[in-house]
């Protein structure tokens, strides 16, 4: 399996691997958009049953790219069995630090697909905002394929390619807000909902679910929405 990273994305979020739970740091985007996250994944994963407070008990599930544990941490919450995987040696060691004082027991690996850890199967896998990063998207869901179960789910979450996108996530985002680090994103790489599905149909998944995420401002919060046009997600199962 390839190693799908950068070597120039690694270092640019090693440097801030002790900022991932920081309310007011880095990643306070992130953590602002993970309620609307969890909402998409739960629905994918769990349909639209109760399931009480662990309604993920008994999955599975993969975390790629999890960086400090954003998800990782919730989706223990709700009973799965998780592996956060991540190429940052220092935002694992940030991730395995805050599991730790939270009590919650979530195998994290420092590394990529290509660990014996990552291998599976898996009932589901998770990237979020890791595609956009990824310098060859078809081999990545192809190898994301490969260490899921028959009809196993995938759940992508990332930024569409458009005016908007360029001008509200990357310029006002990242050079005039700072909600993330000058230089977090590369527009050209990001990947249309269209362009993403063809990818999905090709490594052998069929598209089940998708959703835009949107920032409300008089409610302050980020929301699932019908609006593609910025950051979005994305469900699939394999074809059997």
């Amino acid at each position: 399996m390839a190693a799908h990273v950068d070597p120039d994305e690694i270092r640019h979020f090693g440097t801030l691997s002790d900022q991932w739970w920081n309310p007011d740091g880095p990643f306070r985007q992130l953590q602002r958009m993970t309620p609307a996250r969890m909402r998409f994944i739960r629905s994918a994963l769990a349909g639209e049953a109760d399931g009480g407070f662990r309604p993920l008990a008994g999955m599975s599930i993969l975390d790629i790219g999890c960086g400090g544990g954003l998800l990782s941490e919730p989706l223990a919450r709700l009973g799965a069995q998780v592996t956060g995987v991540d190429a940052s040696g220092e935002a694992i060691a940030a991730a395995r630090d805050h599991a730790r004082h939270s009590g919650l027991r979530i195998n994290y690996v420092a590394g990529s697909l290509g660990r014996p850890e990552t291998r599976g199967p898996f009932d589901a896998v998770i990237a979020s905002e890791v595609i956009e990063h990824t310098p060859e998207p078809e081999s990545f869901l192809r190898d994301i394929a490969a260490v899921l179960r028959p009809a196993g789910a995938v759940v992508l979450t990332t930024l569409n390619r458009t005016a908007r996108s360029l001008a509200l996530a990357k310029l006002l985002g990242e050079y005039v807000l700072r909600f993330v680090p000058a230089g977090t994103h590369d527009w050209r790489r990001f990947v249309t909902p269209g362009e993403l599905e063809r990818l999905l149909d090709t490594a052998g998944f069929r598209v089940t679910g998708q959703s835009g995420i949107v920032y409300r401002p008089v409610r302050d919060r980020f929301e699932l929405a019908n609006d593609l046009a910025v950051n979005y997600a994305l469900s699939a199962v394999l074809r059997s």
